[in-house]
């Protein structure tokens, strides 16, 4: 793949995928859509140069979209991590079909491994902490910020954007918004009342610091 491949080109890669077979709302699940997870792919790679050649991770996958669209862009290596077995099945298929065959599937819970080696990018879709997973979001933001290197590539509701900013400066971490999107949100379980929601959400660049990280 190209990584002089257009945001259209790629957008166009992603709507290929499938998503999951049987979102689980414990973990909310919900696909990644193709137009959000393009601008930020497309945005790590031409305003940072932070996927061609890097060795990134996807952490908390899914059916594999991040983590294929930075195979695609020219990613060095890619770890794509989920908690989910039936996810990884997706994302295998997925990465099949595309003929990306280089990303890694690891089956496991993001915010309890134990990394033992770090990557130079790291991009993740967390849950919004929503339902039963209050906090989701800044535990899968601190353990990206573990694992990276380089910068941790986020999405998070607009709605939490100063306790998104507040929190990274209490670790140590560079925190910036480095685009707004709207997330349309499809009805994907039974009590959603409409067929869509539309969601303001902040692409966020985060580079760790010197601080040390802690569990909390």
């Amino acid at each position: 793949m190209s990584v002089c491949m257009k945001l259209w080109q790629l957008e166009a890669l992603l709507q290929q995928l499938e998503g999951f077979e049987r979102p689980k709302v414990t973990l909310e699940q919900y696909v990644t859509p193709p137009h959000i997870a393009a601008h930020l792919l497309h945005t790590a790679q031409t305003r940072y140069g932070d996927l061609a050649g890097r060795a990134v991770a996807d952490l908390g996958c899914g059916p594999g979209v991040l983590a294929a669209g930075a195979a695609a862009l020219g990613a060095g290596s890619v770890l794509a991590v989920d908690i989910d077995e039936e996810a990884l099945a997706v994302a295998r298929a997925n990465l099949e079909d595309a003929g990306l065959t280089s990303v890694d599937l690891v089956l496991g819970d993001v915010t309890r491994l134990a990394w033992r080696g770090r990557v130079d990018t790291v991009l993740t879709n967390p849950p919004f902490g929503t339902k039963r997973n209050a906090g989701a979001d800044m535990a899968f933001l601190q353990a990206a910020l573990r694992l990276a290197s380089g910068a941790v590539y986020s999405l998070h509701k607009r709605s939490t954007r100063r306790h998104v900013g507040r929190q990274a400066q209490e670790w140590g971490a560079e925190a910036e918004v480095v685009a707004e999107l709207r997330y349309d949100l499809p009805s994907s379980y039974r009590f959603h009342k409409r067929a869509s929601v539309d969601i303001e959400v902040d692409l966020w660049r985060t580079c760790p610091g010197g601080t040390l990280l802690v569990d909390r």
